[in-house]
């Protein structure tokens, strides 16, 4: 006999005993899918428009189905909306419940739009846009960032710091030409979100449960209507296919490296003992016991949550290790993972903020350029200019540098007799050579701390941080 409580279901026919009720809750995805609203709306309304073109619909029929996909989106935009979808009393996943509210809106019309289609197909589409809108949000986060360090550089002028390798002081720089390193990165970050927004640009809607949909569905309809560029060429592929998440959080895990080694950077400058910058107050947080304290709480807390983006990369790579083809259940399991790094554009948008908002203390910076025998490496192209093969001058200077470390004076601060004294090559044109403007230009190659190199690198950047948001706004608005 036909069981009663099973007809809620959306595969009921089948089945004569209950479930268990502690297995249904626990199985259910509604309590996290109910995200993926905006995206099944749009998703079932372009499942409609393939459909009146087949003829399984009237184009009344898909009219009346298309505005009732849009009423129910809009009753549940709000925040107490959303919580009636999470918290429904009976519907599994974010596909049933948009099908109960279309029955109880427009009633066995809303049991047509499930023809030609699985819900395997469904997810797929559904996650495709949802990641192809939120690497549209991180992107666009990534060039505030990015235009947040270029305004910073602009506003350091020629200003020096001490560049650093192995945490020891190497070499003068310009502040700008270490600003731009992190807009370096941030290019290449949006370059590999971008990389991959493409890639999962197909659409899965027609792939049905995994063989194809067994209607002759015009695919090319619903990928047109979605924003993809094409529809998914393997409905095996299609319906199985989680990769497009596992590279989007594996993109995201190169953005929080980045974000963590600035957070760790600044929050070392801020010290009493670099005293590089100054922390704006509207980022930092006081302690409750002392007084004098002012902590870096944003850095801190960027350098914690980035470890959310690498568990959540790490957790996706074994659900989907060694699954056969073609959807499983399991892959259910990939989507809280992908809906718990949507926190990083807002992480993205307050660390632009705050880099908007950094003091630089160039004169404690500058000093720290000029000490500790930072233009020996200039001192050594020196002598290569004179002819002294580079092994050899590296020796002289290394030399001269132990001989001024007992002295107590920087390299300038030698004789030119003393020297001479570790070889004949030096001249007076030794000192103008090693002052702080010469170390700097003497890096005049493409990527160096030269002045004009980075006054030509600044000028350039706008454009690059520009081209980032250039990948298909209209196929981002579609999903949204």
């Amino acid at each position: 006999m036909f069981n009663e409580q099973q007809s809620g279901k959306m595969w009921s026919g089948r089945f004569r005993e209950p479930l268990d009720a502690e297995f249904e809750a626990w199985q259910r995805s509604i309590v996290f899918d109910w995200r993926l609203l905006p995206q099944e709306v749009a998703a079932s309304k372009a499942h409609a428009s393939a459909l009146v073109a087949t003829n399984i619909l009237t184009k009344d029929e898909g009219a009346e189905l298309r505005a009732a996909l849009d009423a129910i989106a809009a009753e549940h935009a709000s925040e107490a909306g959303q919580a009636l979808v999470r918290n429904h009393p009976s519907a599994e996943d974010i596909h049933h419940f948009v099908e109960l509210s279309l029955v109880e809106r427009i009633g066995s019309l809303g049991l047509k739009l499930h023809t030609g289609r699985s819900r395997n197909e469904q997810i797929a589409t559904d996650l495709r846009l949802y990641v192809r809108k939120q690497i549209g949000l991180v992107v666009e986060a990534l060039a505030a960032w990015a235009s947040a360090l270029v305004e910073q550089a602009h506003a350091a002028g020629d200003s020096v710091m001490p560049s650093y390798t192995h945490l020891q002081r190497a070499e003068p720089v310009l502040v700008a030409h270490s600003l731009l390193a992190y807009v370096e990165m941030i290019l290449r970050d949006a370059a590999r979100l971008n990389d991959c927004a493409a890639r999962l640009n197909e659409c899965p809607l027609g792939s049905g449960a995994v063989a194809g949909a067994t209607l002759a569905l015009d695919r090319a309809i619903a990928a047109r209507e979605l924003g993809f560029t094409a529809p998914t060429a393997n409905s095996i592929d299609a319906t199985g296919d989680r990769d497009f998440i596992l590279e989007y959080l594996h993109a995201l895990t190169f953005v929080g490296l980045h974000l963590s080694r600035f957070a760790e950077e600044i929050t070392l400058f801020a010290t009493a003992e670099f005293n590089f910058v100054t922390l704006p107050e509207a980022f930092s947080t006081g302690s409750s016991a002392m007084p004098q304290k002012k902590n870096p709480d944003l850095t801190e807390l960027i350098r914690a949550k980035v470890g959310r983006i690498h568990g959540a990369a790490q957790a996706v790579t074994l659900q989907l290790k060694g699954l056969p083809l073609a959807y499983n259940k399991d892959m259910q399991e990939t989507q809280e993972p992908a809906f718990s790094v949507s926190f990083v554009p807002q992480m993205l948008s307050l660390v632009a903020r705050f880099t908007a908002a950094l003091q630089f203390n160039r004169e404690r910076m500058n000093q720290a350029a000029q000490s500790g025998y930072l233009n020996a490496m200039a001192a050594a192209t020196y002598l290569v200019h004179k002819g002294v093969p580079f092994r050899t001058a590296h020796e002289k200077i290394g030399n001269a540098v132990r001989f001024a470390m007992e002295k107590g004076v920087e390299l300038g601060g030698l004789t030119l007799d003393e020297l001479r004294s570790f070889g004949p090559e030096f001249a007076e044109d030794f000192f103008p050579a090693i002052a702080l403007a010469a170390t700097l230009d003497c890096h005049d190659v493409i990527g160096g701390t030269a002045c004009e190199r980075v006054r030509q690198a600044l000028a350039a950047a706008p454009q690059r941080i520009a081209a980032l948001t250039t990948f298909t706004q209209e196929a981002a608005d579609a999903s949204a």
